[in-house]
């Protein structure tokens, strides 16, 4: 790596929650990147320096694809618990539930933790849970993760262009590499009317708390349900308009740190 001449790439702090408190504040427009225009590359680094989040559009993935793993994900989480249960416990792969509040915050998420590397042992038992058409889950997971490691490979390959690194690839090589630790998660958040905010000590149930991603990007994709913010410069909240045609992406930490010095 080489010290490159220009700001490095911001983060920004995310939290999936149930409540927005914006609703009144004007916010500015998340910068929208349309993968298919020449000029792509420049706008990316320029969203990832001044925001740290953007929008993905024309981003080439199957619409199919998309819908066949929301599907089967939903079958999956509308499962009996007993059924969800010999998917877990996460450790860390696998199917987990948990309570939230090491922020301050409380919530409740379910989720499948799956490790991308192939012929993980995680993959089979999780597999084995689908009782009916277990090659279905499979194989919808097999064509989402493929066709979004390549858009998100052709992300990498665009920033490492614009920031003149000395090979386009330093970044995506790490997410082809046959040991990457780059993995996919599925986040449900279950409605739980019971839980009422008195009940809470007045505190707002969230879905998640506010956090980094530790990875070089997230690639993160939502159906129509809203909750998403992204914590800004001057210390406020800006909800994330869902948009479920459209992926987005969080700089990671470790990219800010490569793109802030390097070593020689």
């Amino acid at each position: 790596m080489v010290a490159i001449p220009k700001p490095p790439l911001e983060v920004f702090f995310l939290k999936p929650c149930k409540h927005i408190n914006n609703h009144q504040i004007k916010f500015p427009s998340i910068p929208t990147i349309d993968l298919s225009k020449p000029e792509s590359k420049n706008l990316l680094v320029q969203a990832c320096q001044d925001f740290g989040f953007f929008k993905i559009i024309n981003h080439g993935v199957p619409t199919k694809f998309i819908n066949k793993l929301e599907s089967e994900a939903l079958k999956f989480f509308n499962s009996p618990l007993s059924l969800k249960q010999k998917a877990g416990p996460a450790n860390p792969f696998g199917y987990g539930n948990k309570h939230l509040g090491q922020n301050g915050d409380f919530g409740w998420v379910e989720y499948l933790l799956l490790n991308l590397k192939l012929n993980s042992d995680n993959k089979n038992s999780i597999i084995s849970v689908f009782e009916e058409n277990p090659e279905e889950f499979q194989c919808a997971v097999n064509d989402y993760v493929t066709a979004v490691k390549g858009m998100t490979c052709g992300i990498l390959e665009l920033l490492a262009d614009e920031l003149e690194l000395q090979s386009r690839n330093v970044f995506s090589r790490m997410l082809l590499d046959e040991q990457s630790d780059s993995v996919f998660r599925m986040n449900y958040y279950p409605p739980y009317p019971e839980l009422q905010e008195h009940e809470l000590e007045g505190k707002k149930l969230l879905g998640f708390g506010e956090h980094t991603d530790p990875q070089i990007i997230s690639v993160l994709r939502s159906n129509n349900t809203s909750g998403l913010e992204i914590l800004l410069k001057n210390g406020s909240w800006m909800p994330v308009p869902p948009d479920s045609n459209s992926f987005f992406v969080n700089v990671g930490d470790s990219l800010q740190v490569y793109t802030f010095s390097c070593s020689s």
